[in-house]
């Protein structure tokens, strides 16, 4: 039991740890590749595209066809679009690279977080078990900067994907001996239409914010990819409408408590993902210090999160949701608003404190939104309502990038600075974020319960118990 928990748990480290470590190479990357701020935007998000898309799915397939064989399959694809990162001879082999990524982590993640659900039925060590992998979730977070700064500055970008091939190796040959088949007999069949039309959709409105800056936002491509993103997202909510077992059900949405909690999880990673996309940038470009350095530097933000995350569902039980995730919201907002003041000459005493707040802040939200969402529902949609939570923070981180980078390379084309394009971006993202705080401090409570679902106060295995609305 404890080879297949260490198996998990190093899985989720290899995803985690590629979500951080790549935001130390791009610099080394624009180099070397000689790309702009719109490549670096494609390496980004192309792979964070297909996870948010795929992620509902990932867990579907590994109920439905075997959770070892989803986990193992997902470990082959990650480890071999790694290797063809890391070979990639131009741009466009590695945001190839970046796509199939993205679809092994997209199996990986749900799967291994299956395996764990399936091997400890019962609640306290299922409680325990998640806790560990979550717990090197926030590992493989932190060690990203650091890591990826000492490889990149050893021995160029492409070891950052290199150094998955040996992780990826070893959990296939030790998953093949210790993991144990099992799936969901009464798991849902996958829903293709709607999976095709979500991912279609949100990249046709990513291709328009991540290109609009380069092309023209009035040139016809970028118009057209606007319209046919919405046209298919529209498509996406009838089709969901009708199809007895959506991958999202929309009757989630009507309850307040849920649709809250999930539009401000899309300001979370909104926020975090596309300001994080900067720093490395912000400290190599803006200040002048070697990549390592840099990725020493931006670490106050990624240590503040697997700090302080653990104590944050503890505080949400305590103090309810709405209290935690508005002080959360507020403090991250607050953070990003102050590091748009900072410039080429500020100390990094006087940057260091802003960039851990912004941990903080975030740190308090995420955990007590997910929790929100699965109180929302029953019991037995808890796994989905998880999932859904998971997914619209990778919506978020997917917007965040395209859209704080348009506003970037925006300020350059009317010939701002580099320095003051991401002033621009870190004020915007604050602002969105305090505006979001007031938005959840209102709305973030439960309202009327729906039949099955837990009312407010009572104990739940997966969400914090407690005065669970404020």
């Amino acid at each position: 039991m404890r080879a297949l928990l260490t198996l998990a748990c190093a899985g989720q480290f290899m995803v985690l740890l590629d979500n951080t470590i790549v935001g130390a190479a791009l610099p080394d990357m624009q180099e070397r590749l000689h790309t702009g701020l719109t490549g670096l935007q494609w390496i980004v998000d192309a792979y964070v595209l297909l996870v948010a898309m795929l992620l509902l799915s990932g867990g579907v397939f590994a109920d439905r066809f075997g959770r070892k064989r989803v986990f193992l399959a997902g470990v082959v694809v990650f480890t071999a679009a790694s290797v063809v990162c890391a070979l990639a001879p131009s741009i466009g082999w590695l945001i190839a690279g970046r796509v199939l990524q993205g679809v092994g982590a997209a199996a990986l993640s749900p799967a291994s977080l299956a395996l764990l659900t399936a091997a400890y039925p019962a609640p306290g060590e299922r409680v325990r078990a998640i806790g560990l992998w979550a717990g090197f979730s926030g590992l493989g977070l932190a060690a990203g900067p650091l890591a990826g700064g000492i490889l990149v500055e050893a021995f160029g970008w492409p070891a950052i994907f290199l150094v998955n091939v040996p992780i990826g190796v070893v959990l296939l040959l030790a998953g093949l001996r210790v993991l144990r088949e099992s799936r969901n007999p009464g798991a849902p069949p996958i829903d293709v239409p709607g999976t095709l039309l979500s991912a279609a959709g949100v990249g046709a409105v990513t291709y328009g914010l991540i290109e609009g800056g380069s092309r023209g936002w009035t040139s016809p491509v970028i118009l057209g990819s606007f319209a046919a993103g919405l046209a298919l997202l529209a498509a996406f909510v009838v089709v969901e409408g009708r199809v007895p077992t959506p991958m999202l059900p929309l009757r989630l949405f009507r309850r307040r408590l849920f649709t809250v909690s999930n539009t401000a999880m899309v300001v979370v990673g909104f926020a975090l993902m596309g300001s994080s996309f900067f720093f490395s940038q912000f400290f190599v470009y803006v200040q002048n210090t070697s990549i390592l350095v840099a990725g020493l530097r931006t670490l106050p933000t990624s240590l503040a999160m697997v700090i302080v995350s653990p104590y944050a569902g503890r505080l949400a039980a305590r103090y309810g949701f709405r209290v935690v995730t508005g002080i959360g919201l507020a403090l991250a907002g607050a953070g990003l608003l102050a590091l748009g003041f900072v410039h080429a000459d500020t100390g990094y005493g006087n940057v260091w404190w802003r960039l851990a707040v912004v941990g903080v802040g975030f740190a308090l939200t995420m955990s007590p939104l997910t929790g929100a969402a699965i109180q929302a529902v029953s019991p037995q949609e808890g796994g989905l309502a998880s999932g859904v939570s998971s997914t619209t923070r990778q919506i978020g981180a997917v917007l965040g990038v395209a859209v704080l980078g348009a506003i970037v390379h925006t300020r350059e084309s009317g010939g701002a600075s580099f320095a003051a394009g991401l002033n621009s971006a870190f004020l915007v993202a604050g602002a969105v974020t305090l505006v979001c705080a007031v938005f959840t401090g209102l709305w973030l409570t439960a309202g009327r319960p729906a039949a099955g679902v837990r009312a407010e106060g009572e104990p739940s295995l997966t969400a914090p118990a407690g005065r669970s609305t404020s």
